[in-house]
C-alpha cells in the first residue's frame, strides 16, 4: 500500500523531534497505523537547519504554500506557530482536502471554531494532541477514554516554565526575578516570557480542554488569566507552613449557572499528588461522575515528548482516513450540532476559598475589625496565623484561609479591609482549591 505522504511546516525543536521519532520508529508506527507514514516534504525558512535534520530523506523547500497546495501531500503538520500565517496555511490545507495535525494551542484557542467548521465542511480531520501538555495524552483521554462520563471539573499544571519558577522559589527561597533569570539561562523561559509567566499559554490550553470536556465552543476571550509575576517568596513560605503549595493552575468547572474558566496562582494541599509536580513537568486532574478523579502526568514540552503526540495524531489520522467522516471522533468530542451554549461565568461569580495576607499595625482590635468585615459579607475563616513583629517593628503579617465564598464578596471585603487605617498595604489574595 502506498505510504501516506506528510508535509511538515517548520522543522524547529518540535518539527525536528517529529522527523526523528517518525524515522527511528518507522517499523513500529507502520505496524500500528496499518500503512507507512512518511514525511516527503519539509518547508522551513532556514534551509540549512532543515537540511541538517532531513539529510536528503525528504524534499526541503522554503515555501510553505507549496506544501499545502501539493496534491501529493495527504496530511499537513503545522509546527510554525503563531496565529496569522499558520491560520491561513491551515485553512488553505483544509480547503484543499488535506488533514491537518498541529501543536498550535494559541491558534486553536483563538480560532478553533472557524478551523473545525472548515474541516467539517471538507470532511477532513484536525488533530491536536500536542497542543496541550506536550507528550501527555490528555486530549485523547478527554475525547475518548472518558466519553462515558459527565466531566465535572478539570484542573491542570499546564505550563512548565511557571511550574519550574514556583518550584525553585519554594525549594531555594529565591525571588521571582532571580529564578526567572535562571529559567531563561536554562532555556525554560523565552527572552520575552510574558505568555508563560502571565498565564496566557496556560489559558490557551485550558480553553481547549474546557471545550472538549464540556462540549462548548472555544472561548479563550472569556478566560480569566492571572500570572505568577507578583508572587513573593514570603507567600510561598507561608503557604508551605499552612500545609499548601502554590501552583499556577488552570481550572475549569461545570456549575449550575455556567462554566468556570480561569488560570491563576492557587494554593493546593501539599498532600495532593498534583501539588508535588515539580520542575517543568505537567499534570492534569480530571473529575468525571463515573470514573471519579484521574490524573495525567508527564513532560509538557520538549522535542521528543511533543513529537510523541504529533506522531500519535498522524497514526490516528492514518487509521481513519478512509472512514466515513460521520463516524470519526468529533474534534471537540461532542457532535458539532450538539455543542452547548452554556455561558462562561465572570470571575466575580466564581466560588472558591482564599488565602489572604494583611500587613497591619500591631495594635489591639485590628483582628476584630478585620473579622467583622468578613462576617458581615458572609465569609467564614478556616485558619489564621498572626506573625510576631520583627524586633523594633510595629507592623506584622496576618494570614487567613477562608472557607468557600463568591469572588465578588471577597473583592468587597478586601476593599473594606484596605480602607482600615491600621492596614499598611494592599491585601495579598491567592485563591485556594482543595481538589478533593
Amino acid at each position: 500500500m502506498k505510504p501516506i505522504s506528510v508535509g511538515l511546516l517548520g522543522i524547529g525543536t518540535v518539527g525536528g523531534g517529529t522527523f526523528t521519532v517518525l524515522e527511528r520508529n518507522r517499523e513500529e508506527i507502520t505496524r500500528r497505523a496499518g500503512r507507512a507514514i512518511a514525511i516527503t516534504v519539509v518547508a522551513d525558512k532556514d534551509l540549512a537547519r532543515a537540511n541538517s535534520v532531513v539529510q536528503n530523506r525528504a524534499r526541503v523547500i522554503d515555501d510553505a504554500w507549496a506544501v499545502v497546495n501539493d496534491p501529493a501531500v495527504d496530511i499537513v503538520v503545522e509546527l510554525i506557530g503563531g496565529t496569522k500565517i499558520a491560520k491561513d496555511l491551515m485553512l488553505k490545507a483544509l480547503e484543499n482536502g488535506k488533514h491537518v495535525v498541529t501543536a498550535n494551542k494559541a491558534l486553536l484557542a483563538q480560532h478553533g471554531n472557524e478551523i473545525f467548521a472548515a474541516a467539517q465542511k471538507k470532511g477532513v480531520m484536525v488533530a491536536f494532541e500536542a497542543a496541550v501538555a506536550g507528550g501527555v495524552p490528555i486530549i485523547k483521554s478527554l475525547r475518548e477514554g472518558l466519553a462515558a462520563n459527565r466531566i465535572e471539573w478539570i484542573a491542570g499544571i499546564i505550563n512548565g516554565t511557571s511550574n519550574f519558577i514556583l518550584s525553585e522559589m519554594r525549594d531555594k527561597g529565591a525571588s521571582f526575578d532571580d529564578v526567572l533569570k535562571q529559567a531563561q539561562k536554562l532555556g525554560y523561559a523565552e527572552a520575552d516570557p510574558t505568555f508563560d509567566i502571565e498565564g496566557v499559554d496556560a489559558a490557551h490550553k485550558l480553553t481547549i480542554m474546557a471545550a472538549i470536556g464540556f462540549g462548548i465552543p472555544m472561548q479563550f476571550s472569556a478566560a480569566y488569566t492571572e500570572g505568577i509575576s507578583k508572587l513573593t517568596r514570603e507567600d510561598i513560605q507561608y503557604a508551605e507552613q499552612l500545609g499548601y503549595r502554590i501552583k499556577l493552575l488552570g481550572v475549569t468547572k461545570r456549575k449550575a449557572n455556567g462554566i468556570e474558566l480561569r488560570v491563576h496562582p492557587t494554593l493546593i494541599p501539599a498532600r495532593r499528588l498534583i501539588a508535588n509536580v515539580e520542575g517543568v513537568m505537567n499534570a492534569v486532574l480530571v473529575r468525571g461522575d463515573a470514573v471519579g478523579q484521574t490524573m495525567y502526568y508527564g513532560a509538557g514540552a520538549g522535542a521528543e515528548p511533543t513529537a510523541s503526540a504529533v506522531v500519535a495524531d498522524l497514526v490516528d489520522v492514518a487509521r481513519t482516513m478512509t472512514a466515513d467522516p460521520e463516524h470519526r471522533v468529533p474534534h471537540l468530542a461532542f457532535q458539532p450540532d450538539r455543542l452547548s451554549n452554556v455561558p462562561i461565568l465572570p470571575m466575580s461569580e466564581v466560588e472558591t476559598s482564599y488565602y489572604l495576607r494583611l500587613l497591619v499595625q500591631d495594635k489591639t482590635g485590628v483582628l476584630a475589625d478585620v473579622t467583622r468585615i468578613l462576617a458581615d459579607l458572609g465569609i467564614s475563616i478556616d485558619a489564621m496565623v498572626q506573625k510576631e513583629p520583627s524586633e523594633g517593628e510595629d507592623q506584622t503579617d496576618i494570614i487567613m484561609l477562608t472557607h468557600q465564598t463568591v469572588e465578588k464578596n471577597i473583592n468587597a471585603a478586601i476593599a473594606k479591609i484596605e480602607a482600615l487605617p491600621v492596614v499598611a498595604s494592599k491585601v495579598t489574595r491567592i485563591r485556594l482549591e482543595e481538589l478533593g
